[in-house]
């Protein structure tokens, strides 16, 4: 099948010119309207204006341009059917043979603080996708490109044999329908924004990049940007190898926490849980601080700051071994030390902001949520005899950060504006708090302690005070409540109930 005629109508111009004078060196015609016909035009480039072919005018603004039969016929005509190619050509019909169209920009549109919803409607292609989607549809006869990228491959095989291939053309079926069904996923999520469970839903999301592997080596797996303008995947990496898996899992984590903490601060994680967390006066002493909670677990890990990381900074990080270090800017002096780092990944991302809805899978189906968002206990009620001092105010609400972002069972012990012991998945609250005061050592004494959900026996509390707490804050809601209550009491520590639960899965 040798194919003779073209229709382009594209949003994105890129290299459009060039494609439609290799087609046109090919023998072909080219139908084209609007802007696309005007760009061809003034380049020098041969087109028939899509009026011409259908005899009536662009109507309703241009709502109505290529909606017509001797279009819609040209494109949808099976070739391999007899009938149909009869009855084009009692019709007076010309086939179409490629289809090279991309659509309205929506999703920009909408992504402008501006935008009023007049706006985002007009920007809601309709001839566009049809076009699309009739040509896919029709794969055995017509080829459909919607992407930029295909056209030197698309001249190439048109130069060596007259046409696209079969294959070609059932690669290029499906990237259309796909383009239409992202480009429809971003209409329901406008106008569908208020509905926090929809019936149906739609998820989409474009590849960033292959990974070399999964959790593991015989695992694949990919990253995809689902639209988020925000953290990891609004990030910008500066230095380093490819990120893999586990680094993105790791870096997301300790990205979300340090978002979250006032003043300068640092997070250190591994396999997703926090090692090391501090603020302090500067970004250079909140690393410091934090990498001392626990510098064996730090080696290999993810470091996130939440301010410009510094020379000084810098300088601290690169005497140790990690995998990546993030960061919202980074000084050139800083960069000309951790670059020295042949493979060391360093990325610049804007400051996490929580999602609208967390989803993760499970066997046959997704699991969404609503996100646990920042809590710096404000509001936090004491319900002891004690009071606590305003130091130990300022470490119980830092503890209560960071204990939103610990697996749990969690417990979390921080003295003078640093993590010195964390526990972290425990089946055993008593567990998780024994395992904190164990790596915060003799560093436990005069510590305040927080766990991201109640005791629900004072067994819990009594090991927290043995290890040299004296402070707690929890959510409280135990039956047993009145029981650790007294418990603090006998020791005669302060202890504050938040009333908000933070389990981590």
């Amino acid at each position: 099948m040798t194919m003779k005629r073209a229709l382009i109508s594209v949003t994105d111009k890129t290299g459009v010119v060039d494609f439609a004078r290799g087609l046109v060196s090919a023998g072909f015609e080219v139908i084209s309207s609007g802007g696309t016909a005007s760009a061809l035009s003034d380049a020098g480039v041969g087109v028939i204006k899509v009026s011409d072919v259908t005899g009536a005018p662009e109507i309703l603004d241009g709502r109505v341009k290529t909606l017509h039969p001797k279009i819609y016929g040209g494109i949808l005509a099976d070739r391999r059917k007899a009938s149909h190619v009869a009855e084009l050509t009692e019709q007076g019909i010309d086939a179409i043979d490629l289809v090279v169209v991309n659509l309205y920009p929506f999703d920009q549109t909408v992504a402008r603080p501006e935008v009023t919803e007049d706006d985002a409607i007009e920007s809601i292609d309709i001839g566009g996708p049809a076009m699309v989607r009739a040509a896919a549809k029709n794969w055995h006869s017509v080829a459909v490109v919607v992407n930029p990228d295909h056209y030197d491959i698309i001249l190439d095989e048109i130069k060596d044999s007259g046409e696209v291939s079969l294959d070609t053309r059932r690669t290029l079926a499906v990237e259309a329908f796909r383009h239409t069904s992202c480009y429809d996923a971003a209409i329901v999520d406008y106008l569908g924004s208020d509905e926090t469970w929809p019936e149906r839903l739609i998820v989409s999301a474009t590849k960033v990049q292959d990974l070399r592997y999964g959790e593991n080596p015989h695992q694949e797996a990919a990253f995809y940007y689902t639209g988020e303008t925000n953290g990891l995947a609004a990030a910008e990496q500066l230095h380093g190898k490819a990120l893999s898996y586990n680094n993105l899992l790791d870096t997301d984590a300790a990205y979300e926490l340090v978002s979250e903490l006032d003043e300068y601060g640092c997070a250190i994680i591994k396999h997703s849980n926090p090692c090391g967390v501090a603020v302090a006066p500067s970004i250079h002493e909140a690393y410091v601080r934090a990498y001392e909670c626990d510098t064996t677990s730090a080696f290999g890990g993810i470091i996130a700051l939440n301010s410009l990381c510094t020379r000084a900074a810098a300088g601290a990080i690169a005497e140790i071994f990690c995998e990546v270090v993030i960061a919202p800017s980074f000084e050139d002096a800083a960069l000309e030390v951790l670059t020295a780092k042949k493979n060391l990944r360093i990325l610049q991302a804007p400051p996490f902001v929580s999602s609208d809805i967390e989803v993760r899978r499970v066997a046959g189906g997704l699991l969404l949520q609503t996100p646990d968002g920042p809590d710096d206990a404000t509001g936090a009620k004491v319900v002891t005899r004690a009071q606590p001092t305003e130091e130990q105010l300022a470490d119980l609400r830092l503890a209560w950060t960071i204990v939103k972002h610990v697996k749990s069972n969690a417990i979390v012990l921080v003295k003078d504006g640093a993590a010195v012991g964390v526990g972290a998945g425990q089946m055993s609250r008593v567990e998780s708090t024994q395992l904190a005061a164990s790596r915060a050592g003799a560093r436990a004494a005069g510590t305040v302690c927080a766990s991201d959900a109640f005791f629900p026996f004072r067994d819990g509390l009594d090991a927290a005070v043995e290890a040299g707490a004296v402070a707690v804050i929890q959510p409280g809601g135990s039956v047993r409540d009145d029981e650790v209550i007294e418990a603090a009491d006998e020791h005669g520590i302060p202890m504050l109930f938040t009333g908000r639960r933070h389990f981590r899965h």
